[in-house]
C-alpha cells in the first residue's frame, strides 16, 4: 500500500522581507504563519529558523525558538526544518550544530548537491531526527544519494525541480521521477515540488502522481492565477487543497 500523500507547508525558506511583506520571521510569526496554514489544511510544515537579522541559521538557540513557538501554536503537527548549506557552508560545521541542538525537529531536509551531505545526514540520524532527502533537479543529487550506505532509511525523498519555466518543469519533474524510480529506494516515499514559475504545474503533476505536496512562500509568492499573494501562507495552502480535491 502507497504511503499516505501529506501537503506540507514551507512558510519561509531562504526569502527575506524584501520578497514578501508578510514573510514570517520571527519564532511568533512563523507560529502564527504555521497556525494559519494548518487551519487551511497543512498537514505538516518545513521552516527556515532565522537569526536577529532575518537570515537562515542553524544555531541551536534559534532553531530551539523557531521550533518550540510553531509546537506550542500546532501541537502534533510534525516540525522540520531546513540544514542547507547556505545557513552553514561548512558540512564539519553544519553537522556540529545539528549534534548541537537542545531542541529536535521531527524531521529536517538534506540537499544531496550540497558537499558534505552523509555528515549532515549522519548527524540527524544519530539523533533520532526524520531526514527529507532534497534532490534537486539538474544535478548529480540523486548518485550522490544512492552511494550513501544509509539511503534506506530517510523518511522521505525530497524532489525539487528547479526548473522554473512553467512550460518544461513538468517533463523536468517527469525525468526526475523516472530516476528515482529506477533506483533502490523506488519504495520511499517522495514529496514533489517546484519553484517560482514551476511551483503549480510541478504541483499538479504531483498530485495527478499520487505524491505528497508542498506549497508555501518558500516556493511561490503568486496563486495559480498569477495573483500575488497578498497576506500569507493560507491562501497557497487553500489553492494547493482544490487542486487535490479536483483530482479525487
Amino acid at each position: 500500500m502507497p504511503p499516505p500523500r501529506i501537503l506540507q507547508v514551507c512558510p519561509n525558506g531562504a526569502r527575506t522581507r524584501a520578497d514578501h511583506p508578510h514573510l514570517p520571521v520571527s519564532p511568533a510569526e512563523l507560529a502564527v504563519a504555521a497556525r494559519d496554514a494548518v487551519a487551511a489544511g497543512a498537514q505538516d510544515i518545513h521552516l527556515h529558523p532565522k537569526d536577529r537579522d532575518g537570515t537562515d541559521t542553524l544555531a541551536a538557540p534559534h532553531v530551539a525558538a523557531a521550533l518550540t513557538a510553531v509546537r506550542a501554536a500546532v501541537p502534533g503537527i510534525p516540525v522540520g526544518v531546513t540544514t542547507g548549506a547556505w545557513a552553514t557552508p561548512d558540512p564539519e560545521r553544519r553537522a556540529a550544530l545539528v549534534r548541537a541542538w537542545t531542541v529536535l525537529p521531527d524531521h529536517a531536509s538534506v540537499n544531496w548537491h550540497e558537499d558534505g551531505a552523509d555528515l549532515v545526514a549522519d548527524a540527524l540520524l544519530d539523533r533520532g531526527v526524520g531526514v527529507e532527502a532534497g534532490l534537486y533537479s539538474g544535478t548529480d543529487a540523486v548518485r550522490r544519494f544512492l552511494a550513501w550506505p544509509s539511503a534506506h532509511r530517510v523518511l522521505r525523498l525530497l524532489a525539487e525541480v528547479t526548473d522554473a519555466d512553467p512550460h518544461t518543469a513538468p517533463a523536468t519533474a517527469t525525468a526526475l521521477l523516472a530516476e528515482l524510480r529506477s533506483a533502490d529506494t523506488a519504495a520511499l516515499p517522495v514529496l514533489l515540488h517546484g519553484e517560482d514559475g514551476s511551483a503549480w504545474p510541478v504541483l499538479r503533476l504531483a498530485v495527478a502522481e499520487g505524491l505528497s505536496v508542498r506549497i508555501g512562500l518558500e516556493d511561490v509568492l503568486h496563486l495559480p492565477d498569477g495573483t500575488p499573494v497578498s497576506d500569507n501562507n493560507a491562501q497557497l495552502i487553500v489553492s494547493a487543497k482544490e487542486f487535490i480535491a479536483r483530482s479525487i
